[in-house]
């Protein structure tokens, strides 16, 4: 059963002069479960500069975190601590190579209640853009 819930989404991010840009988001999104996963879905919006985007995060019980995005982009992202996933970031603008190390991941939800936090602390490389250090902080009211 899909269940209403307000995420809190905090993304900081560094590049290698130590400039940091920090993103906050409060929106209200859904919650579920399928197959020992859960799933948390909601839209982007203006302030993360991705309007028009549905972000969907699928926790999984290896302590493993998937997040795919659709809309004015296309991403996928797999987060699981001490690995390297790499994938291929789509924009209007082109295809980029992208590699993500997941540095630290820390899952605290609570299945039954859906409410809790995930950290994450990953470097992040896309051909020719970017090369950052960043967190991303999502919490379930």
């Amino acid at each position: 059963m899909k269940e209403k819930r307000m995420i809190k989404v905090i993304g900081i991010q560094k590049d290698e002069k130590g400039q940091e840009n920090k993103i906050e988001l409060m929106t209200e999104g859904t919650c579920y479960e399928k197959k020992d996963s859960l799933y948390i879905v909601y839209e982007e919006s203006e302030i993360s500069g991705m309007e028009g985007a549905t972000t969907t995060l699928k926790i999984d019980r290896e302590n493993k975190v998937s997040m795919r995005r659709f809309g004015s982009s296309d991403l996928k992202m797999i987060f699981q601590k001490g690995k390297t996933f790499t994938s291929q970031y789509s924009t209007q603008y082109g295809k980029f190579d992208m590699e993500i190390f997941t540095k630290e991941l820390d899952i605290q939800l609570c299945s039954s209640a859906k409410k809790g936090s995930i950290e994450i602390q990953y470097d992040l490389w896309i051909s020719g853009l970017a090369d950052t250090t960043n967190e991303l902080k999502i919490q379930l009211i």
